[in-house]
């Protein structure tokens, strides 16, 4: 994928900064926050792999269950009218909401992978 790195089933992101000439990154889907950064793309992923290494090494110490990064599970809003029609168009496939709208992400994403 585009603009994010994989280490140890967590993601990075991948961003520039042209007035540091720098790039950084943070973990993505946990809240605590770890940010890593580099000067070529080499550093950067050392970086990233060495502060997930840390934060792991850290819980371990601490004995705290790490975050998982993407649970499967998570909360969104939409506007009612589209909840009423995804509503609709479940029951009528005879399939949960859940379902539905998993099968919705699942085809946005496989485009978004393609690419």
């Amino acid at each position: 994928m585009k603009n994010c790195m994989e280490y140890k089933g967590y993601f990075g992101s991948i961003e520039y900064s042209d007035e540091d000439r720098c790039f950084y990154g943070k973990v993505l889907g946990i809240k605590s926050l770890i940010l890593f950064e580099g000067t070529n793309v080499q550093e950067l992923e050392d970086s990233f792999h060495q502060m997930l290494d840390e934060y792991l090494e850290d819980c371990r110490e601490a004995q705290v269950e790490p975050e998982k990064s993407y649970k499967g599970s998570f909360n969104i809003r939409v506007a009612p009218a589209l909840h009423k029609k995804a509503a609709i168009c479940a029951a009528s496939e005879g399939i949960s909401l859940n379902s539905f709208v998993e099968h919705a992400i699942s085809a946005y994403v496989r485009k978004c992978f393609a690419k």
